[in-house]
């Protein structure tokens, strides 16, 4: 009788760990996308970002859309754990607070 001893390798998935879920690779392909992503399930910071983006890029005459993300799996898919998050061109370049125009700006000149 071994009372300690090593741990059996268990497989997580069917495949051995080579798949990933539809989520994931969506989120993969997403990340190469350009532009400027407001991540955040729509409250009161997200909604605060969203318009101080839009008016920073106004003002440093950008010529983005703005698309704001909602979707949980996708916005952990960027490793974000704290919202909002502001996404430029697939970095994430700031979560957990709603910035403003200035700091915007500065961000988006800086990439």
């Amino acid at each position: 009788m071994k009372l300690f001893g090593r741990k059996k390798d268990t497989k997580s998935c069917c495949c051995g760990g080579n798949c990933k879920s539809e989520s994931a690779q969506k989120t993969e392909r997403v990340k190469d996308d350009k532009g400027i992503k407001i991540l955040g399930s729509g409250c009161a910071k997200c909604m605060k970002l969203e318009k101080a983006t839009m008016r920073a890029i106004s003002e440093l005459k950008l010529d983005y859309e703005i698309e704001h993300v909602t979707d949980f799996a996708e916005i952990a898919g960027y490793g974000v754990m704290s919202t909002p998050a502001l996404v430029f061109n697939g970095e994430v370049i700031s979560y957990g607070k709603a910035l403003t125009v200035e700091e915007v700006k500065e961000l988006l000149s800086r990439e």
